[in-house]
Parts: structure tokens; C-alpha cells; sequence
């Protein structure tokens, strides 16, 4: 018996050293999604095996381009300047894998007193830090605790983009910056006065209040339809055409088996 569980042992490492393995880096938005494809994926096959590593959409993207990553995860497209840096060892291939919202989320004690839509406009002047009390909104007299992502975040740039007019724009309304979505979501939760921005997956469940944002719900269906103002698109990037491996994963996702198992985790399918 005991010849036999140190034989199968053996055969599992040797199997698992066999495997070829799936760099995926890059956006946190993405991240929980790609972790769960890749655990069903590793235990469907022992060919390809996946691992995944947050780090933002652009650390993702600079991973792929130095040879670090087979897949980057992107919570936006890609910049020009990205593909001109890497252009001497190849074109980043595209693939679009699902869809999102950037979520506009206030503590449970703001979305209760009364907050519970935002305009761009108000928006916009809370992260300029031309609004800084709740009261001036409607709510309660209590200064405004704003959180924003870190540089490198696709979430940022896109918020950026979006609601102040340029991915560059200056925030000095900005109370903190948050490593992830997990980090935002923790601190709006954490706070009685805090606002922040997070991917709609985050949004679904938690002790916070998910604002309509210029007169919209952030709903599937509002999302996926586009009459949502900070829709976007997830993607996957590669720098050239995927290796045959990267090539399976991104298969699996876009597969129906893949699709399904991004509905169970909160996630908008293609």
C-alpha cells in the first residue's frame, strides 16, 4: 500500500512538471473571473496548466510585453503607447471576453440617508474636491472620504477618462488610493462617508450602496445593452499570436462551459 500511494505521488508530479503553464497577469477587475476559469480548466485537463496574478491592467500588459505573461487581463483597451513599446517583438492580439460597469459605490450610512443617485457633473466635482461635504448633495453633514485605484489601474484610467474628461486628469479631491477592487470595496464598507469606484462583480454583494449614476441603474442589462455610461469591455491581450496553451485557455473562457461559470461569479458574458 505504501509502495503504491508513493508511485501515484510520484506520477502526480511528474504529471504536473509535464504540463505547460499559462501566465496570466494584469487587472484585479479581471482577476477573480480568471481565477475561477482557470480552477475549473486545470482540473478538466493536465496538458495546460493556469496560473493567475493580479497587478493592475497595465502591469499586465507590461508583463505579456516582457515575456513575463502569456495573457495580460485588461479592464480597457490597450494605449498606443503600450503597442509602440513592444511593437519590435510583436502586435498585441485583442480578445474580448466580457463585459462590465465601473460601479459607483457610497458607505451604507450615505446611501441610506438619501444619496443614492450621482450625476457626472457632481461626480467629476467630488474627485476635483470642489464638493467636499455630503451636505452639499443632499446628505448628511459629514465630510466626503474619496477613494480612487492606484497608477496602473485600467478602472482608473477609465474612471478618469469618463467622468473628469482625460485618463491623465488630476485628483485632488482623491482621499486614498486602493491597490484593487477588493481594497476600494473594503474601504467604502469600512467608512461611514466614503465614495469610490469599483467593476460590477465587486458591487454585487456588500455592506454598501451602489449609486445610479446619471440617472442609470448599473444592471446586466443596462450594462450589456450600453445605456450605461461607464460600460466597458474585459479583455485578454497577447503579445503576438497565443501560444497553443494561452490559445486553449482563451478558448475555455469564450467557450460555453467558460461563460456560464463567469454568470456564476457576477461576472456579464460576451
Amino acid at each position: 500500500m505504501t509502495a503504491l500511494l508513493i508511485a501515484l505521488f510520484i506520477g502526480s508530479i511528474a504529471t504536473a512538471l509535464a504540463a505547460d503553464k499559462v501566465n496570466v497577469a494584469g487587472s484585479t477587475t479581471v482577476l477573480p473571473l480568471a481565477e475561477s476559469e482557470a480552477e475549473v480548466f486545470n482540473e478538466q485537463q493536465s496538458d495546460c496548466q493556469a496560473s493567475v496574478t493580479g497587478g493592475g491592467s497595465g502591469a499586465g500588459i507590461t508583463a505579456a510585453g516582457e515575456g513575463r505573461a502569456d495573457i495580460a487581463m485588461a479592464s480597457r483597451e490597450i494605449k498606443d503607447s503600450e503597442r509602440a513599446k513592444y511593437k519590435d517583438k510583436g502586435n498585441f492580439q485583442q480578445f474580448f471576453i466580457g463585459y462590465d460597469g465601473i460601479c459607483i459605490a457610497v458607505s451604507k450610512q450615505i446611501y441610506d440617508a438619501g444619496i443614492k443617485s450621482i450625476s457626472r457633473e457632481q461626480l467629476k466635482d467630488i474627485y476635483s474636491g470642489k464638493i467636499k461635504n455630503w451636505k452639499e448633495l443632499g446628505g448628511p453633514d459629514a465630510s466626503i472620504y474619496a477613494i480612487s485605484r492606484e497608477e496602473g489601474s485600467g478602472t482608473r484610467d477609465t474612471f478618469n477618462e469618463l467622468v473628469m474628461g482625460s485618463n491623465t486628469a488630476e485628483t485632488p479631491g482623491v482621499s486614498t488610493n486602493a491597490a484593487g477592487n477588493a481594497e476600494v470595496k473594503t474601504a467604502v464598507t469600512g467608512s461611514d462617508k466614503a465614495i469610490g469606484y469599483l467593476g460590477f462583480s465587486y458591487a454585487e454583494s456588500g455592506d454598501l450602496g451602489v449609486l445610479a449614476y446619471e440617472g442609470v441603474s448599473p444592471d446586466v442589462k443596462n450594462i450589456k445593452g450600453g445605456s450605461y455610461p461607464l460600460a466597458r469591455h474585459l479583455y485578454f491581450y497577447t503579445l503576438g499570436e497565443p501560444t497553443p496553451c494561452a490559445q486553449k485557455f482563451i478558448d475555455f473562457v469564450l467557450s460555453a462551459a467558460g461563460q456560464k461559470i463567469a454568470d456564476e461569479n457576477g461576472f456579464i458574458p460576451v
